[in-house]
């Protein structure tokens, strides 16, 4: 078995993984600041595409449609039409809607993950009826 790279950077005191700042860049491509999401929220994202591509790390152009449905979760459809073009936010709207038919798979994983944060866009939970179930 082989051992992966930590996505702290050997405990932080080398910076930022290289899966950290693909991440990061990716995000930013969509016009959605790094900052504006939490260390952990970042660290499940890179650990599902970890999951999603077990036997190498996530290949960097993966890391743009994951970057680009995770943005239009936190800034709605509004915002990111405004940033990325109606093409991208139509295309945002049909990944939603088809992780929200099949229940799994790694967009239908980024949804809860922005629903469960509370990151998602009020505008996102209105537009597909989306709520979080208290217990």
């Amino acid at each position: 078995m082989t051992r992966r790279n930590s996505s702290l950077g050997f405990l932080g005191r080398f910076g930022r993984s290289e899966d950290l700042r693909l991440l990061d860049a990716a995000l930013r491509d969509f016009d959605l600041h790094p900052a504006l999401v939490p260390d952990g929220a970042k660290l499940a994202i890179v650990n599902m595409m970890k999951d999603a591509w077990p036997d190498r790390e996530p290949p960097v152009e993966a890391y743009a449609p994951v970057a680009s449905l995770f943005a239009y979760c936190l800034v709605g459809p509004d915002l990111f039409a405004q940033s990325n073009g109606p093409a991208l936010a139509a295309e945002a709207e049909a990944r939603v809607d088809a992780a929200l038919e099949a229940g799994e798979g790694m967009d239908a994983d980024l949804i809860l993950l922005a629903l469960h944060s509370r990151l998602v866009s009020p505008k996102v939970l209105e537009k597909f009826g989306l709520t979080i179930e208290q217990e």
